[in-house]
């Protein structure tokens, strides 16, 4: 129990009316209650109340939880409200259940200290132990949540409280509803400690926003493979198959041999972005994180590193990148972040070269733009577009008049980094540009083989005039199609 911090002749009692009845109020605090000349109650919804102030005289705080109301703007009121009858003399503030488990106390401690307010606690019986009586289960396992600022393990049973207003009822549904599966059991308790005790036990799916105050939600915790919604369960899925007793194939891979997966996931990944299919986006994303977490399982089993390594290098990168949004500077642009961002690179890693940090693996249209968008930020770039078009015919003529086929080869290359320039000048992925106009091609092309198939003919027996109609027939086709 916490004790008073100072006397001076204000006091706060932090009493807990229990989960329940007036029998479940402990006799302390029901003789702290009778001798009060002040009493501030959180919410008048409570069953104890109506024997322990029949007459409805204490001070309730319902009326500062307006519709729509951010929880910490509301606890902050509450706070303000209580602190102020304090500073007068002797207060009781009363709160259902323990009053440790209540985030309102726990910041009226905090306010209370700071404030030099003297304070006692009374302790309480809380929802939890009436629960565990209810369920016939004990706490040891069961994690104890508050319905308006929730982090639930699903690997582990959770007893959900504080359903004070109809909003925390339905946020949290929704938030079950998207790490749970929908036909999940939830167990309803409600006036739990008094004679109308009750519970029911609904799939996720049929659970209502109609939970009282006076309710709590009981969880099963889910198996770790049908914990499928959220990243612990892939990560277990992963850690399985690397595990004793795992997938022989994935116990005999090396972050070499894993390689070419890696860079065809992320391949896989891209064209789903590109065809703007979101279905096929969240599968190949995952794709992608299965490469990140089964290298993840190779360095553990290897002793390189582990996941929380991963984890934490891109938290804490990310963190000291960004001091706009987690310090102090203040960066309002895009650009400004892009400026920032390459300083504090230059900082973490020094380098000989601006040029080092564009990856030799990179596609060499993608690698071609990356390094000369990189000259461009310290200033090595024509001012705008017009000088590297005027470089493109100049390199279109030395390429005409080369000899022999090394020239020619690096005469060709000159005129594809200087079309990535010209992209990168008017702000378009060189990259992206190529393999839409492959995909395009494709298409087209698939046209021409579907036309000719139709005809009876073979491509091989058409001469270039006849391959260049049936080729325009598919642009037209195409511009003229839906979508």
């Amino acid at each position: 129990m916490l004790q008073p911090v100072s006397t001076n002749g204000r006091f706060l009692h932090l009493a807990g009316l229990g989960p329940g009845s007036p029998g479940l109020v402990t006799g302390e605090t029901r003789s702290l209650l009778a001798s009060s000349s002040r009493v501030i109650l959180r919410t008048r919804d409570h069953p104890a109340l109506a024997k322990l102030d029949p007459a409805g005289t204490w001070t309730a705080c319902d009326d500062l939880s307006l519709p729509g109301r951010p929880h910490d703007n509301l606890r902050a009121a509450i706070v303000e409200r209580v602190l102020a009858a304090a500073a007068l003399g002797d207060t009781t503030y009363a709160v259902p259940g323990n009053p440790l488990a209540d985030p309102t106390v726990i910041a009226l401690v905090e306010a209370a200290r700071a404030a030099a307010i003297p304070f006692r606690i009374y302790p309480a019986l809380s929802i939890a132990d009436l629960a565990a009586a209810a369920l016939g289960s004990d706490l040891t396992s069961i994690q104890l949540c508050d319905a308006r600022d929730t982090r639930i393990d699903t690997q582990r049973p959770a007893l959900i409280t504080g359903l004070h207003d109809p909003e925390a009822a339905i946020t949290l549904i929704g938030l079950l509803a998207g790490i749970y599966p929908a036909d999940h059991p939830m167990t309803v308790l409600a006036s739990l400690g008094t004679s109308d005790e009750r519970s029911e036990t609904l799939a996720l799916s049929a659970l209502g926003p109609s939970l009282g105050a006076s309710d709590c939600l009981y969880i099963p915790a889910l198996a770790p493979l049908d914990d499928v919604r959220r990243f612990d369960g892939l990560f277990h899925v992963v850690e399985r198959l690397n595990g004793p007793g795992g997938c022989p194939w994935d116990l005999e891979q090396d972050h070499r041999s894993l390689r070419p997966y890696l860079i065809e996931e992320s391949y896989e990944a891209l064209h789903a972005i590109e065809s703007g299919d979101t279905a096929a986006m969240a599968e190949e994303l995952g794709d992608v994180l299965f490469q990140v977490l089964i290298h993840a399982e190779v360095a553990k089993r290897q002793g390189e590193f582990g996941f929380a390594d991963i984890a934490e290098r891109a938290s804490r990168k990310l963190i000291s990148r960004h001091p706009h949004v987690f310090g102090d500077t203040v960066a309002s642009t895009a650009e400004e972040v892009a400026r920032n961002w390459e300083t504090l690179k230059k900082a973490e890693k020094p380098r000989t070269s601006i040029l080092d940090g564009v990856p030799p693996a990179l596609p060499a249209l993608a690698a071609s733009q990356s390094i000369q968008g990189r000259a461009r930020r310290v200033g090595f770039d024509w001012p705008d577009v017009e000088g590297p078009l005027d470089k493109l015919a100049e390199e279109i003529g030395e390429f005409a008049r080369a000899d022999g086929a090394a020239e020619r080869e690096d005469e060709f290359g000159d005129i594809l980094f200087v079309i990535t320039n010209i992209a990168d000048h008017l702000g378009i992925d060189a990259e992206q540009a190529l393999r839409g106009a492959n995909e395009k091609f494709r298409r087209r092309f698939g046209r021409v083989e579907a036309m000719v198939a139709a005809d009876g003919t073979d491509l091989k027996d058409l001469d270039l005039a006849g391959l260049d109609a049936l080729w325009d027939r598919a642009k037209v086709e195409e511009a003229s199609s839906p979508g």
